[in-house]
């Protein structure tokens, strides 16, 4: 790959969300696949007709905690409950389900559907994405033929940078200042649930970002990211404020969104054990 270094650009940190809109797990490496890290966001929580429930209308889900355990499958983790340990439901007959460029996925089976529907008080039902599943990342969300996605929202891998963090909580402080409101502690990455996150670059270089090689893996950018109220929820308590939207809102908004972050999908074919690692350098362009 040709291109300028990033000026010592590193991944500071690795997130995996096995189950989509749940707690995710910090990693040392990950194995990269075209659908994204290994076990990431293969899993979904939908309604009994089948359509997605993300933490956008359930916050509930944010106060959950999936991790990978082998082959596949995931540990259900939640405070003052038993964890359930649940495996890939291979050979289950698929079920119908709501998400762009996929109708079906394959259950999760009656112990786990009790366990996220007594946690979150309504009717729920785990789902799993198999290995075959080929599901496409939208034409208008930079997606190309090949293209493959897991059950994420719009490509395989979202990341941000320490300097852009750092410039949004600058901005977030001084809306509070000019409206007399009392300063609230800084926001962090997990508000924006990123799979990597980068130092070393300059706040929202990775704006600019074609392609990007991390450590041996190549990317390509498909779209910045924009933001939606789950960003706005407190991870401790739950509740919901006003930020980082409304100051997204002042310095980050246009086509009738706010914007933080990017979206990159593997370059295809990948190499025989494409790996990521925290240290890993960063070079785009």
């Amino acid at each position: 790959m040709t291109g300028a270094r990033t000026g010592g650009v590193r991944v500071t940190s690795l997130t995996a969300y096995p189950v989509k809109s749940l707690g995710g797990v910090s990693l040392d490496e990950a194995v990269v696949e075209p659908q994204g890290l290994r076990g990431d966001r293969r899993w979904a929580v939908v309604d009994p007709d089948g359509t997605k429930v993300t933490a956008r209308e359930e916050h509930a889900l944010l106060g959950l905690r999936a991790e990978p355990v082998d082959d596949g499958g995931v540990r259900l983790v939640a405070s003052g409950a038993d964890p359930l340990e649940v495996a890939p439901p291979r050979g289950a007959e698929p079920v119908p389900v709501r998400f762009s460029g996929q109708d079906h996925a394959l259950p999760a089976g009656d112990e786990a559907d009790a366990w996220l529907t007594a946690r979150v008080g309504r009717p729920l039902r785990l789902v799993w994405q198999d290995d075959e599943t080929h599901r496409p990342i939208r034409p208008d969300m930079g997606g190309a033929e090949g293209d493959r996605n897991s059950l994420s929202d719009a490509a395989p891998l979202h990341v941000t940078s320490e300097s852009s963090l750092r410039r949004l909580n600058d901005w977030v402080l001084e809306t509070a200042l000019e409206r007399g409101e009392e300063p609230r502690e800084a926001l962090g990455h997990e508000r924006f649930r990123p799979n990597l996150v980068v130092s070393g670059s300059e706040p929202f270089a990775e704006d600019a970002w074609s392609r990007v090689r991390i450590g041996g893996v190549p990317f390509r950018s498909t779209m910045v990211c924009d933001r939606c109220v789950m960003t706005t929820v407190d991870r401790v308590d739950l509740r919901t404020g006003k930020e980082p939207i409304r100051t997204l809102a002042r310095h980050r908004k246009w086509d009738g969104a706010t914007w933080f972050g990017i979206r990159l999908t593997p370059e295809l074919p990948l190499a025989e054990g494409a790996m990521l690692r925290v240290g890993d350098d960063v070079v785009a362009t």
